[in-house]
């Protein structure tokens, strides 16, 4: 079960287990902020270093801050820990295991005034059914015949059942038309989105005969398991199409048809976590929109709108992407820029300022620094235009030229309110991109940029990969003021798809991750004698 606030119908992108030197594992709720007791470890007698046995084996999201409590206590009594001694405690979240030098990371604890509590040593392993990718095809027999003119276009939809009894779609064959025996293509899925890890949980599959108004006619349905399934590597599975209304009205209904799974196989893939493990590190760039059509930053209708009691839209928006994308980073040294402004002293319009005012180095120190130079920014320079794009894109892809090997993936947030002026240039800078290097852009507001539906092109090339992803921010503003849960919301979407591109980048390049760095053992305190 999720730990982390999202819906049961949420796949988490992998499940993380987590070895650690301590006695309990609280997590955060991401709706109310409370803690959480997630599990305990064993107590261990008489050492000041103990390595538990017991994991703690996590739902990990990439896109989300997943914020962790370690709580370390000396207990007298193994089965009654209601009076146990507080020895210290540890904050951080899971990304910061995982983005660690070989998801490894070693913290203080703290809490107990006057004292050095000593430290906490964490790691992180992404556990093997979480790799497993499903390869199938499957053909029909006799289904029923649906279109007056001809027979059939059938197509199949697969759904994971959830814990709450509900069914998430995870699948969609091709249509296969004017037949009542299809054949469909092989086709792979991750095995954790066809049943989340759980062999025996129902897979339903529904029959569709295919109608151009999108009105598709159903057929039938049958269920199955990953682990029913998994018996065709072996043989033949038939299974009976059923269509429940049919069969409620016909006495001699038999069936809609029959379904064969033709060939079932089980392969393990690298995934990000490998990637990340092996040194892969996120390097992050920022740009915000400084044109006027953003709105006078002394205004509270103003995107740039700094109020006594919460941060601006564009200042949300960073914050919540950039609190989770940093922990991928391992120097947290962040290149931040302004496009569409007139400088001081002499009124220069630049669609690719820093913002912490340095030409030579325009890096920042965390997302907090990050946060200071757009501040400052606001109070300096005036807000103008047009809105181009195309510039401070050029200049994160001539930093990503120079690393090819896999050890850097480049992401750029572009933070705009959408009104665009160099589309062309813009389709050419991300089509010039996907086609020779490794990033992704994300935009708060440019839907015609994102390739979900129709892969961007420009002069007739088209982008190699989808790598911009449309997150409108007024979608995410929630009604009630919470400022945390809009936050979390926005940076779960906008960050969605991090993962997936850069292993859709380093497949196409079969660039294979690095072995993880060997572990370097703490120094054990030396014993002290009487």
């Amino acid at each position: 079960m999720s730990f982390s606030g999202a819906s049961e119908c949420s796949v988490p992108a992998t499940k993380i287990e987590i070895t650690v030197s301590l006695v309990v594992l609280y997590t955060q709720s991401r709706a109310s902020q409370e803690w959480r007791e997630f599990g305990r470890t064993e107590v261990i007698d008489n050492t000041l270093n103990p390595d538990f046995v017991r994991k703690f084996v996590l739902d990990y999201f990439f896109e989300e801050k997943q914020n962790l409590r370690f709580d370390v206590y000396n207990v007298d009594s193994k089965t009654n820990i209601s009076k146990p001694d507080f020895l210290g405690q540890a904050f951080l979240a899971l990304g910061e295991v995982i983005g660690g030098q070989g998801s490894r990371v070693e913290r203080p604890l703290t809490g107990v005034p006057g004292k050095k509590c000593g430290t906490i040593l964490l790691t992180a392993e992404e556990l093997s059914n979480c790799r497993d990718i499903a390869t199938m095809q499957l053909c029909a027999n006799k289904l029923d015949k649906k279109d007056f003119f001809g027979k059939s276009d059938p197509f199949l939809v697969f759904y994971r059942s959830n814990e709450d009894g509900t069914f998430t779609i995870c699948h969609k064959t091709e249509v296969v038309k004017n037949t009542l025996n299809p054949v469909w293509q092989p086709f792979s899925i991750p095995v954790r989105a066809l049943c989340n890890g759980d062999y025996d949980r129902t897979v339903k599959i529904d029959v569709y005969d295919w109608d151009r108004d999108g009105s598709h006619d159903f057929i039938g349905e049958f269920t199955t398991s990953y682990r029913e399934l998994s018996k065709a590597q072996n043989q033949f599975t038939v299974y009976e199409v059923l269509n429940p209304r049919k069969k409620c009205k016909k006495k001699k209904y038999v069936n809609s048809g029959t379904v064969t799974l033709l060939s079932f196989s089980v392969d393990s893939e690298f995934t990000f976590v490998d990637y990340i493990k092996g040194g892969t590190q996120l390097n992050f760039t920022v740009a915000i929109d400084f044109t006027a059509s953003n709105g006078n930053p002394l205004q509270p209708t103003s995107l740039h709108y700094m109020s006594p009691y919460q941060l601006s839209a564009y200042a949300m928006a960073l914050k919540a992407v950039g609190e989770i994308i940093q922990d991928y980073d391992s120097d947290k040294l962040f290149p931040a820029y302004g496009f569409g402004a007139k400088l001081p002293p002499e009124g220069r319009i630049s669609h690719q300022f820093p913002l912490n005012n340095n030409d030579e180095d325009p890096n920042c120190a965390g997302i907090e620094g990050v946060l200071e130079s757009y501040f400052q920014s606001l109070r300096t320079v005036q807000l103008y235009g047009p809105t181009y794009f195309a510039p401070v894109i050029n200049q994160v892809a001539r930093a990503a030229a120079k690393i090819s090997d896999g050890s850097q993936y480049y992401v750029l947030l572009i933070i705009t309110d959408g009104v665009i002026s160099d589309m062309t240039q813009t389709k050419e800078a991300i089509v010039s991109v996907s086609l020779w290097r490794v990033w992704g852009v994300f935009s708060a507001a440019m839907e015609e940029l994102d390739g979900d539906d129709v892969r961007v092109s420009s002069r007739g090339r088209y982008a190699e990969r989808d790598i911009v992803q449309f997150v409108p921010f007024r979608d995410y503003v929630d009604r009630s003021g919470n400022q945390v849960l809009s936050m979390a919301r926005l940076a779960k979407d906008v960050l969605a798809e991090i993962p997936e591109q850069l292993l859709s980048y380093m497949r196409t390049r079969d660039i294979q991750p690095r072995p993880p760095p060997p572990a370097t053992p703490s120094p054990m305190p030396a014993p002290k004698h009487p």
